[in-house]
């Protein structure tokens, strides 16, 4: 069983707690699930996740507006991705894909949040291009302004849901200025005229990505998002509320990875001994819990922080996502080491972790991107 004695951290409230427990008993009767069909997976994901209550934290509530509330997310994905990689991912884009509609939406684009809360529709967040994935102000899409239309023109990559979601968020540049002060989002149903799915891809640990082409898509004036322009600004605020979360994914998979490493170190004979008795074994175990509690005090600050009332947490969330992220993949790799040839075999929980968290380390900000926003907060630039 994971530790769960952080919930009583002074980060949390009484309703993070509830949530904690009940999405707990949830995943224990429904996760994990059959992987073989992502698309089929990720769909009955949201679904399930929509009648259950829980994707009500991934967008506002239109009714009621209130700011998001960071800390539930990562306690979602954290609770989600020790479980089950696949449901981390469904909730997570059902946010994701939301949240530039959830921060600066109309009341009319607002309406889509009826159908993602309550796993009716699906999301997705098309910022990545072929030539600009970390290097956002290199973006080439264009859309063109014709009397009450934009036209979208050109390719986006790497899309999360690209190929099941019902509406898309998409950032393009509208010219109103050189890099990325010229740049502008969108609501784009899945079905308009012109989008197409070029090619779907294929990762490590199968999720639903796909390239998507866009010829000559036509939207109404009214499917910008805020003001032209203020596409890059939008993206960077979206990314400011779940950056952390990644890390919380992070965590959770590396939380299942310090579990079952405590299980092999108790079960497993070596040289007529339990495996744990070695003191090299104890020295990685320590290791690896003292990097998931540093990780959850970072993950944590940056949630609470946001959710305090803070306008931006570029550098707390950057310095959560970065290390919880790093800090995974290392807790994973000892927990393959120390199952030996188990921990290589296809099936093994500790082989699907080792190919879950290395995206982890690449979407949303790799790595020695967060490396510069870090730096970039600490001089003030």
């Amino acid at each position: 069983m994971a530790d769960r004695s952080f919930l009583s951290w002074p980060f949390f409230e009484g309703r993070h707690r509830e949530h904690a427990e009940r999405l707990e008993a949830w995943c224990a009767q429904n996760l994990p699930v059959d992987h073989d069909d992502v698309d089929a997976a990720c769909k009955s994901l949201v679904a399930k996740l929509g009648e259950a209550g829980f994707l009500k934290a991934s967008a506002i509530d239109p009714a009621n507006p209130a700011p998001l509330d960071v800390r539930t997310l990562c306690i979602t994905r954290e609770t989600l991705a020790r479980h089950d990689g696949l449901a981390d991912f469904a909730f997570a884009m059902q946010g994701l894909g939301t949240g530039a509609i959830s921060l600066f939406g109309t009341p009319d684009q607002q309406k889509w949040l009826e159908k993602t809360r309550a796993g009716k529709a699906l999301s997705a967040f098309a910022l990545s291009e072929p030539r600009s994935g970390s290097d956002v102000a290199n973006m080439e899409m264009t859309a063109t302004r014709e009397g009450d239309h934009y036209v979208l023109s050109g390719e986006k990559t790497w899309i999360s849901n690209g190929s099941i979601a019902d509406v898309y968020v998409v950032f393009a540049r509208t010219g109103e200025a050189p890099g990325a002060r010229g740049i502008s989002a969108f609501v784009v149903p899945a079905d308009t005229p012109g989008l197409n799915v070029a090619d779907r891809l294929e990762v490590i640990a199968p999720h639903p990505l796909a390239r998507l082409a866009f010829n000559q898509v036509r939207v109404p004036a009214s499917a910008l998002i805020g003001k032209p322009g203020e596409g890059f600004k939008i993206a960077m605020s979206v990314l400011d509320v779940f950056r952390s979360t990644v890390g919380a994914a992070a965590l959770g998979f590396a939380r299942r990875a310090l579990d079952e490493t405590v299980s092999r170190a108790g079960s497993r004979q070596l040289f007529g001994a339990p495996l744990f008795d070695l003191q090299m074994v104890q020295g990685h175990i320590a290791d690896m819990a003292l990097d998931v509690d540093a990780a959850a005090l970072l993950i944590y600050r940056a949630a609470w922080t946001k959710d305090s009332g803070a306008p931006r947490v570029t550098r707390e969330a950057a310095m959560a996502k970065l290390f919880a992220t790093d800090k995974a993949q290392e807790v994973i790799d000892k927990a393959v080491q120390i199952h030996g040839g188990d921990g290589v075999k296809k099936g093994h929980i500790v082989e699907s972790l080792y190919r879950e968290i290395r995206a982890l380390r690449i979407y949303e900000g790799a790595s020695d991107v967060q490396k510069i926003v870090i730096a970039r907060q600490v001089m003030g630039a």
